[in-house]
């Protein structure tokens, strides 16, 4: 076999493959000897078809089976003898194929990019620290008797914390913009889901009541077209509703898992999960700045071949979102490449970098750690034991964990090298997502 390799451009490769035509052709006539002891031909028995019909009748489709697994064997060797690592499928443009004459190919591909690891000794980063207050837990239980009220119809005046239903035409330069209406809509207000000024402006409004809303548009609104705008809003209040809390009973514990106990358990039981959430957030938090600060370390040539393939993997996260409709849609104009690239390229970026962490500290994963996020992920079911023994039983699940357990190896690692600066924050700070930085 000859190989010739070629750098067409960055991670691109070229290389040139000889076969020589003996391989191929003898395989197909070993193939094609084989097949004429079990084909079937009229007017031949079986076992007795001369070869000269068994080659007339498939020699062509054995043919290209024998090409297909002499180019698929022989790529393989070609970049293990050139000590080349593809990043995704070649491309493969026959040259020569003809019976009796060597076989020669082209296949262009991308090759995983050499990654440098770079010091991680200047980086800082933030660790967070939170205690959980008693009044934390009190906030909590109180979202989580909303979670379960209901809404009566209510007389008077709608005040904080009261629902409406309202139907609504916005209009901008005395004319509507699309989003800009909507008929029987539920609001709550004070659940700042409008724009600010919408919900103040229909405080002490009642039932059949109409309200001209003049407001002004923030100008980091999502749509473009409306930052900064004025608008006006004709606001129709079709019903006020008033919230009804339930009791702080048994009746109520049980809808969150607490059985035979009291108000103190039920308690406890929520301090739990929130400390729970609590660790869950701040290790997320550690984590997203040590891979954000990874990405920002490292300039690597991305292969196209592995950004496609996170793109893909994305758009069809985001096609599971859409349910029922998903097969009625044309998924590619509503959710074109460019809305994934920069997570796709991020996700790659890290992917390779991780990698290469791994392969040049020799981690592999730690069962502690991977026993750590099994039971980790069975405290928030009624039988976490027999969970456990699940993970442990299927394959897939395991892998998943001792992926996750050897991630969070790597963060350790960096962890032990960058500058760490402790802040002190309150609960509901924790367990917010990390804000990106604003330029000034």
């Amino acid at each position: 076999m000859q190989v010739s390799v070629e750098t067409t451009s960055g991670l691109e490769r070229r290389i040139t493959v000889g076969i020589p035509a003996n391989v191929v052709d003898d395989e197909v006539q070993k193939r094609l000897q084989k097949a004429a002891k079990t084909v079937k031909i009229n007017g031949f028995r079986k076992g007795k078809v001369p070869i000269k019909v068994v080659k007339q009748r498939f020699g062509e489709g054995v043919r290209q089976e024998v090409l297909g697994d002499a180019i698929n064997r022989s790529f393989y060797d070609a970049v293990q003898k050139e000590s080349l690592r593809p990043a995704g499928a070649p491309h493969i443009e026959p040259k020569t194929m003809e019976e009796g004459a060597d076989v020669e190919y082209v296949a262009t591909f991308e090759i995983y990019p050499t990654i440098e690891l770079a010091d991680m000794s200047e980086v800082s980063i933030v660790k967070y620290e939170a205690e959980i207050e008693e009044a934390d837990i009190d906030t909590m239980i109180e979202t989580l008797r909303k979670s379960q009220a209901d809404w009566t119809a209510k007389e008077g005046a709608a005040e904080d914390g009261d629902r409406l239903k309202i139907s609504y035409v916005g209009t901008k330069g005395g004319e509507a913009f699309d989003g800009g209406s909507a008929e029987g809509q539920l609001l709550v207000l004070g659940s700042k889901s409008m724009i600010p000024g919408f919900e103040d402006g229909l405080i002490g409004a009642s039932k059949g009541e109409n309200k001209a809303l003049e407001l002004t548009f923030p100008n980091e609104y999502q749509v473009e077209d409306l930052r900064g705008a004025d608008a006006v809003f004709d606001v129709k209040v079709d019903e006020v509703e008033q919230q009804n809390l339930p009791d702080l009973d048994t009746t109520f514990f049980e809808k969150f898992g607490v059985h035979d106990g009291d108000a103190e358990k039920f308690r406890s039981e929520v301090k739990n999960n929130m400390e729970r959430e609590k660790r869950k957030a701040l290790r997320n938090k550690l984590k997203e700045q040590v891979m954000d600060a990874l990405v920002t370390a490292h300039e690597i040539d991305l292969p196209k071949a592995l950004i496609d393939s996170e793109v893909k993997v994305l758009r069809d996260q985001a096609v599971q979102q859409y349910g029922a409709i998903a097969d009625k849609i044309d998924v590619n104009a509503l959710l074109p490449d460019e809305m994934f690239a920069d997570q796709a390229k991020k996700r790659t970026a890290l992917g390779l970098i991780v990698s290469e962490i791994v392969k040049s500290e020799s981690l592999s994963a730690d069962k502690d750690k991977v026993r750590e996020i099994i039971e980790e992920a069975a405290s928030t079911y009624e039988s976490p034991q027999e969970v456990i023994e699940y993970y442990y039983a299927n394959e897939q699940l395991l892998s998943n964990a001792e992926a996750a357990a050897l991630e969070e190896q790597v963060v350790d690692s960096l962890l032990a090298k960058v500058s760490l600066t402790e802040k002190r924050v309150s609960y509901e700070e924790a367990v917010k997502p990390l804000q990106p930085e604003r330029s000034e």
